[in-house]
């Protein structure tokens, strides 16, 4: 099943810490709480439209980030970019990408991610900041 959400995509940052009381409390920093929460809602929404419910068992998914590319750079270069020749290998890396949609999605697209079993995933720049990803069952096979 694929799903496409126009959101510019986060990643995961490290995570913030408080004193409570005698102990420390850990949590997202602003932006990623608020991308995880949009995230959700937009993927709600598309498993609502569809009368989908959230995948459990074994899954395969594969993870398109398009994120926008810098504004300080020539006319050629941005043409390089959006063709896909210049690929972004700048920060944020792909993995803090995949897990902050790994959790926004918990619960949502599927049961938890720990159902995921194979990710394929890459980043790529776009005049269109958006996430797709195509989640797959995967058929599980006795030996």
């Amino acid at each position: 099943m694929r799903f496409e959400f126009d959101i510019a995509p986060v990643e995961q940052a490290r995570p913030r810490a408080t004193r409570f009381g005698n102990g420390i409390r850990l949590y997202d920093p602003k932006k990623v709480t608020v991308f995880k929460r949009k995230l959700g809602m937009l993927a709600k929404q598309q498993m609502l439209d569809r009368g989908l419910e959230p995948y459990d068992g074994p899954l395969e998914v594969c993870m398109e980030f398009y994120r926008p590319v810098q504004a300080s750079i020539s006319q050629k270069e941005l043409t390089r970019r959006l063709s896909g020749v210049h690929r972004p290998t700048v920060k944020p890396d792909l993995s803090n990408y995949i897990k902050a949609l790994e959790d926004g999605l918990n619960g949502i697209i599927w049961i938890d991610d720990n159902r995921i079993v194979q990710i394929v995933a890459e980043k790529k720049y776009s005049d269109r900041p958006r996430i797709v990803i195509e989640v797959n069952k995967v058929d599980e096979v006795e030996k």
